[in-house]
């Protein structure tokens, strides 16, 4: 109300300029209030974009360093060789030379299909991650223009 104005200096610091576009002190005391509430968002927000950088950096060292490529050569000869011209010595070559093989086995293989492929997250990921703690800050020190709002909206309902 015009009435009270002049202010003493005592009251200046305390009383809130609805018309002045400054930050008062004690606005600046809540606003500060607020701003602190989001640090812990802001420590956690940072620890998880370090905690991903880290695991992205470890499975990249070990993708790139962890390829291993086995090479597997065997060979198995199997031959009887039955002396003789008997009746027993051609049964047991018509037997046993079935028994004459031969095999060979190559084998080749790797852990690649095992090794991890991580992808790192881009710096547009990252802003879209950070973004809403950042407006979340802006909308901290704005707020103050909004409360002033409500005190004018609360002395025209209430004039008393």
């Amino acid at each position: 109300k015009q009435t009270l104005l002049p202010l003493l200096k005592e009251e200046i610091s305390s009383f809130i300029f609805p018309c002045k576009p400054a930050v008062q002190r004690p606005e600046r005391q809540h606003m500060v209030m607020e701003l602190i509430r989001c640090i812990p968002l802001l420590l956690f927000l940072l620890f998880v974009c370090g905690l991903d950088h880290f695991i992205f950096t470890i499975l990249s060292v070990i993708q790139n360093h962890s390829f291993i490529e086995y090479s597997y050569q065997a060979s198995h000869h199997l031959s009887v060789n039955v002396m003789g011209t008997s009746l027993m010595a051609q049964l047991l070559r018509g037997t046993i030379g079935a028994l004459n093989t031969s095999f060979e086995s190559e084998v080749e293989t790797s852990n690649l299909v095992c090794l991890p492929r991580p992808t790192g997250m881009t710096r547009q990921q990252y802003l879209n991650t950070c973004l809403p703690l950042g407006l979340l800050a802006l909308l901290c020190l704005a707020q103050v223009y909004p409360f002033r709002l409500r005190r004018a909206i609360a002395a025209f309902y209430f004039p008393k």
